[in-house]
């Protein structure tokens, strides 16, 4: 039995819509590539700018942040993407808040800057927990003190009635009975 027209027709509209389908798929693979490509080298730019604003050689931080040279060299020409822990060893090696680079690699979404924050996240006599534990703490007492402005808002927006007279006390109400009788 040979195949009808039909038949060959929905066959090249498969094989269209594969090969469509194949080279969007390539097409968003090199886009997924080219992200990671940039992030790779934004972050690697950043912590080379970020060594050599400190004075700090390469070697120096490589051992600073317990990391081998040759990888080190790796992320920051872009060729290797580190991890979190790698990004925080690099962090306490150059002396910065590890959430800073973690933000330029994408790990974190950047949160607001404030002079609080940015005071706290430079300071370098404390830990990077002791850091972030004080900034939550910090947020916390931002979020509270939002919440009670909003209800504060919120009432004081309500519109007030006057007050109704009380009944009982009034000298002139109708209700209340005279002891002149």
């Amino acid at each position: 039995m040979t195949p009808s027209n039909d038949d060959q027709t929905d066959n090249q509209g498969i094989v269209a819509k594969v090969s469509e389908a194949t080279e969007v798929v390539a097409e968003a693979s090199d886009l997924v590539a080219s992200v990671v490509t940039t992030a790779a080298s934004d972050i690697g730019s950043y912590i080379r700018s970020q060594r050599e604003a400190a004075q700090v050689s390469m070697r120096q931080l490589a051992s600073r942040a317990g990391v081998s040279n040759p990888y080190l060299s790796q992320i920051e020409r872009g060729l290797r993407k580190p991890s979190a822990d790698v990004l925080a060893q690099i962090a306490k090696g150059l002396r910065v808040s590890s959430e800073a680079l973690y933000v330029r690699a994408g790990f974190l979404e950047e949160r607001p800057h404030g002079p609080v924050r940015d005071t706290l996240l430079g300071d370098t006599e404390i830990t990077e927990r002791q850091k972030h534990v004080l900034i939550e703490i910090y947020d916390s007492f931002r979020r509270e003190n939002e919440q009670a402005r909003k209800a504060s808002d919120a009432t004081s927006i309500e519109p007030s009635s006057p007050p109704e007279p009380d009944v009982s006390t009034d000298p002139e109400s109708p209700t209340q009975e005279s002891s002149h009788d």
